[in-house]
């Protein structure tokens, strides 16, 4: 164990995180993303019984948002006509906020088959056992600086 890390980091995860280099992509999926068929080229690594905002919260601790783009955090949009509510959302730029200065200003929104053909090139794919829809997220990562 090591002091100061979140415990839902698994040993996996804290490695792929560390290998990761500027401008690589993380997705960190709902139960219902095809994790496996879309991480064929990249890590896929299961964190089953957990959802995305505590991963995320733990993640962002140690996971510095690219400063030399606009929107390093991604969300997977709503296909239109679909009538699906999005709460969990609001989750995310809150939690983004503690974490980046430019807060809510630092997420967008992907359309769906966009965001599917970004996550087949992302470093590594986490899946989780999310049950909100369009709860899947893209953080872009950038450098440490202390």
């Amino acid at each position: 164990m090591l002091k100061g890390i979140p415990q839902i980091l698994s040993p996996e995860l804290l490695m792929v995180l560390c290998e990761m280099g500027h401008g690589d992509r993380l997705v960190i999926s709902d139960g219902n993303f095809p994790a496996e068929s879309m991480g064929k080229q990249a890590i896929v690594i299961r964190c089953d019984g957990h959802g995305v905002p505590e991963l995320l919260d733990a993640i962002l601790k140690l996971f510095p948002l690219d400063t030399y783009v606009e929107k390093p955090v991604n969300l997977m949009e709503v296909v239109p006509g679909d009538k699906v509510e999005t709460p969990i959302w609001d989750t995310y730029k809150e939690i983004v906020a503690k974490y980046d200065k430019r807060g809510a200003d630092c997420v967008g929104n992907i359309e769906r088959f966009a965001f599917y053909d970004e996550a087949k090139t992302a470093y590594a794919i986490i899946a989780t056992s999310e049950k909100a829809l369009y709860a899947n997220i893209m953080l872009q990562k950038g450098v440490v600086v202390e």
